[in-house]
């Protein structure tokens, strides 16, 4: 079976697709200034990036985990989320408070 690494880092790939499957690594803002619900609508958009990077899109996501620093901003986690979500193809999820890797990150996002 072949692998193949997108945007692959000496530490880490952003995606792996292996078959017909696609791992999309925990995604964080390029902005960590922008308020939850800027930072979640720049982590969807990377995601957009690498799914279509690998031949597919958001209506075929499976799974999706979310880890907030602050579980107060779900709700405005959420709008951007639900703006983005494709109603009928929604994927089982997760989210959780967390600490995250610093301290002006406010979303990650994995799917």
């Amino acid at each position: 079976m072949t692998i193949q690494r997108i945007k692959g880092g000496p530490r880490m790939s952003m995606a792996v697709v292996h078959g017909n499957t696609v791992y999309v690594a925990g995604q964080v803002a390029d902005d960590p200034n922008a308020d939850v619900g800027g930072q979640t609508k720049q982590i969807l958009g990377k995601i957009d990036a690498l799914l279509a990077e690998a031949g597919t899109d958001k209506t075929r996501i499976l799974s999706a985990n979310i880890w907030l620093r602050d579980i107060a901003t779900f709700a405005q986690m959420n709008a951007a989320w639900d703006a983005w979500v494709p109603q009928g193809n929604t994927p089982a999820r997760a989210t959780v408070e967390a600490k995250l890797a610093s301290p002006n990150l406010l979303v990650e996002i994995a799917v």
